[in-house]
């Protein structure tokens, strides 16, 4: 049993269940969803692989990654979350913590954070929740995690305003944001605490957790804040040509902080 327990504002949000549909309700989630699809596929190291999805709410990312083909078992530490991605076939989910998993070293081809690193504010906790992936992944498996980029809260405040929504956040707080990366906004429409982080910190903290040499790639790059993506996402030929611009640019080092989300993603070397 973790010993960790889980913030009450965040365990709220995510009660409330909105985040399920948050990967399908509008453009900028289906970019998301696309992108991260089609890293995970290019980068997940073979087929049949065994994957712990760690924090894997609902199963969202469990449910395709099962109908690929992999054997996926998940951990959240919200037990309505659970309920729902345990109904999924091919899927096995228990409730826990990222930072203490209840499983043998080296038990999982690839252990996938895709969203406890921007829920843990205190880096040591980011360090341990990666080190934790590390040692339940094989020698040669891959680890990789989700992070939200720190310039993220400002964007969003500026398409809120240029769509003439008013969530709540004033523009000094979404400048605050940016200068200290925490987010703690959970009882207004926006999101609930999180960490949103420069990529060099991600980096240091995969190190940190013994990790070196983390490649990273933007997810929806700047394309994501169009204001006209709604139109061009659904659009077949302007997806395929958006989703090809992408992959070129993904890696651009002087383009990783331009992005919402970003992905970060190691080899577990041998022992």
């Amino acid at each position: 049993m973790s010993t960790w327990e889980l913030e009450t504002e965040i365990e709220s949000y995510y009660e409330r269940g909105g985040e399920r549909e948050r990967l399908t309700r509008n453009a900028r989630g289906r970019l998301e969803f696309a992108r991260m699809q089609d890293l995970l596929r290019r980068k997940l190291p073979g087929a049949g692989l065994e994957v712990l999805d760690v924090g894997g709410a609902t199963g969202v990312h469990a449910k395709w990654l099962a109908e690929d083909g992999h054997r996926v078992t998940l951990i959240d530490p919200v037990a309505s979350q659970v309920e729902v991605a345990a109904q999924l076939p091919g899927v096995t989910a228990v409730v826990g913590d990222a930072r203490e998993l209840p499983w043998d070293d080296a038990s999982f081809d690839a252990v996938l954070l895709m969203g406890p690193l921007y829920h843990l504010t205190d880096r040591a906790h980011r360090v341990q929740a990666v080190a934790e992936a590390a040692r339940c992944a094989r020698p040669g498996g891959t680890v990789a995690a989700v992070t939200i980029n720190r310039t993220a809260g400002w964007n969003d405040f500026l398409l809120f305003r240029g769509g003439g929504a008013d969530k709540g956040l004033s523009a000094e707080a979404s400048l605050r944001i940016m200068r200290e990366g925490t987010l703690r906004y959970y009882d207004q429409d926006i999101f609930t605490t999180a960490y949103l982080a420069h990529p060099g910190e991600v980096a240091s903290e995969f190190a940190d957790a013994g990790l070196d040499g983390a490649a990273q790639y933007a997810v929806q790059g700047f394309p994501g804040y169009i204001p006209e993506l709604e139109r061009l996402i659904d659009e077949p030929d302007t997806r395929e040509h958006l989703m090809d611009g992408l992959r070129l640019i993904e890696a651009e080092p002087s383009l990783l902080g331009a992005s919402n989300h970003l992905l970060t993603i190691a080899t577990v070397p041998a022992s």
